[in-house]
């Protein structure tokens, strides 16, 4: 067997020199090997170090922003990238753009396997002095099934299905430390079997695991800080579990995995999600951010900055290194960028007026003539139309840059240079605005990974106690769905303009329904997780058929007048999808390799 070792960092994180789904690295003096493993407490330490360094860390991938592309959200503007490919059928199993999360997961997993096995990472001394040992103790076997947990769930998410034996099935669970890229065999479990294993984890993790990192939660701040306090603010907590909990819950609850409609599952998914939201308007929300809290007390009505890895309305945030990744990928090539994907007209027109209602009520403000006036100011935080210009610092600095999409001379039409987006409409979120690519020095932020985010719970509780008991009943949960959505749609926007106020009449009228509120839900959740990856999953779970992930995606067809005035179609189809899975698929050297793995339905060439 080959050796392998670690280079083992102090500090938060450490860094992980291979990629390859072994887990001990080579030391660079070569002196240690992983037979060495539990005679170095740092070694220990460093397999759960190593776990985070597999977590995603930004929205620039095919797991972020670019798996929007494989929705109605989005279109990639080239048709050459994976998620084009994949929303026509046209993956090869040579070229599986999912295989390396498969890698990625199950080699996290191995390292917390190989940690609690036998409670030797718990039983491992670390520090001399007994107190501070039991809190490094507890926080990283809390850590270790937190951490199992979580890429279980990314596991389930991503290749759970039904299979093509018409079952509906997980992944193969793994609670040893094997290296599944050995000679193995493992057969899938179902999928009810994965969502209890993940929450069983969770359910561990929190009798260990502090519930979260914050000074004021430290009963002795001055020797115990640097042992449990804020310094630890990115890593996995306990209120993070339950917000695993929550989603966890809420896709098994949904049509396409709780065949039986089993209620208790809505009513699981809306009380964890209700005691995130608790532990942050009531915790959090304190207002104690003495010694060095890393956040501000939170609001339920923060305005969210995707800059900031210390956002009070983060639950779980990543963090990675200053730069423009996401700048570059959105903005076009006028504006020395890629344009790499563009926003849809279906997604456009989700977006309702500033007064509240959909575009297509008589009601709202909605004039097909000046399609971009008058709309909710979410969508003026969130996309780039034609005419909209791209301000320094604020929705009020100096201009950066206009948008031209007229597709008779403007330069940034659809189609013009190979870096302008194919829908005519350009993508404003995650963006930092004191970024300008034309000066000479540019300021450049780190940007955030928002894991579990305070809307994430908002919307995750709205939807179930939607179906358990309703959009208005306080009674049972101690606040209403509709309340929780009120939060959101009253907050500021990214851009720090003003959200819609209390008296918000189609919201009144829809909570009068509850099959009305679902349908309000799901647009909201679209609105508000737009370009974090998590449209596909949602249109998947909350049907049983391809017809919505089948739909054409449009764009906006955009005119100049000689008035100079613009005309506009937007009903144009920009592109055309092709699933024949709602699923995807097992990774095909896998289905190689393990006799006893069971293909996703509509990956009949894959196995």
């Amino acid at each position: 067997m080959k050796t392998k070792q670690i280079l083992v960092l102090t500090g938060f994180i450490l860094v992980v020199l291979s990629s390859c789904v072994k887990y001990l690295d080579p030391y660079p003096n070569g002196q240690r090997t992983d037979a060495d493993l539990w005679k170095y407490p740092e070694m220990v330490q460093g397999l759960i170090g190593q776990m985070y360094s597999g977590l995603p860390k930004n929205y620039d991938n095919n797991e972020g922003a670019y798996f929007d592309c494989t929705t109605d959200n989005a279109v990639s503007t080239s048709t050459t990238r994976d998620m084009a490919k994949f929303a026509q059928n046209l993956i090869p199993t040579s070229a599986d753009p999912f295989l390396t999360y498969w890698d990625r997961d199950y080699k996290q997993i191995q390292l917390a396997n190989t940690f609690l096995k036998d409670r030797k990472g718990f039983n491992t001394r670390f520090i001399i002095v007994p107190h501070l040992d039991s809190l490094v103790r507890f926080r990283l076997q809390g850590e270790a099934f937190a951490l199992r947990a979580w890429f279980e769930w990314d596991l389930l998410q991503k290749f759970g299905g039904k299979g093509l034996d018409g079952k509906l099935l997980g992944v193969p669970i793994v609670t040893e430390p094997v290296d599944i890229s050995k000679s193995v065999d493992l057969a899938r479990n179902t999928y009810d079997e994965c969502a209890k294993q993940i929450l069983d984890d969770c359910d561990s993790a929190f009798k260990y695991i502090p519930i979260a990192y914050r000074d004021y939660l430290v009963k002795n701040l001055a020797s115990d800080a640097a042992y449990a306090g804020s310094e630890y603010w990115a890593r996995i907590d306990g209120i993070t579990t339950r917000a695993i909990k929550a989603v966890v819950y809420l896709t098994w609850a949904s049509p396409r995995f709780n065949p039986t409609n089993d209620m208790s599952r809505w009513d699981s998914a809306a009380v964890n999600a209700k005691r995130v939201m608790d532990f942050k308007t009531t915790v959090d929300g304190t207002g104690n951010t003495a010694n060095s809290q890393r956040a501000a007390a939170f609001t339920p009505v923060a305005q969210i900055n995707w800059v900031n890895p210390q956002f009070s309305g983060g639950i779980w945030i990543t963090q990675y290194g200053s730069n423009d990744a996401m700048e570059k990928m959105f903005y076009p090539g006028g504006f020395l960028s890629n344009g790499t994907m563009g926003a849809s007209q279906d997604l456009v027109d989700a977006f309702p007026m500033k007064n509240g209602y959909p575009i297509s009520d008589p009601r709202s403000l909605y004039n097909p003539a000046l399609p971009y006036a008058n709309r909710d100011p979410r969508f003026y935080s969130t996309i780039f139309y034609n005419g909209a210009t791209a301000n320094f610092g604020t929705t009020t600095g100096r201009v950066m840059y206009t948008f031209e999409n007229w597709e008779n001379g403007g330069k940034d039409a659809a189609n013009r240079i190979a870096t302008n987006s194919k829908t005519n409409y350009h993508i404003k979120k995650f963006v930092y605005m004191g970024w300008d690519n034309t000066a000479s020095t540019k300021d450049v932020q780190r940007h955030a990974k928002f894991i579990f985010e305070w809307s994430h719970m908002c919307l995750a509780f709205a939807e179930a106690a939607n179906h358990v008991v309703g959009p208005t009943n306080t009674a049972k949960y101690g606040i209403s769905a509709k309340a929780a959505i009120q939060y959101l749609r009253t907050r500021k926007t990214t851009d720090g303009l003003a959200g819609f106020t209390t008296t918000d009449p189609y919201l009144d009228e829809v909570s009068a329904d509850a099959t009305a509120f679902d349908n309000f839900i799901k647009i909201e959740r679209r609105i508000t997780n737009c370009f974090e990856g998590q449209r596909f999953y949602d249109m998947r779970r909350w049907t049983t058929t391809l017809t919505e992930l089948n739909k054409p995606v449009h764009g906006a067809g955009v005119i100049k007048n000689t008035d100079g005035t613009y005309s506009y179609d937007l009903t144009k189809v920009v592109e055309n999808r092709a699933y024949k899975s709602a699923y995807l698929p097992i990774p095909y050297s896998e289905m190689l390799r393990m006799s006893k793995l069971v293909q996703n339905e509509g990956w009949e060439a894959w196995k």
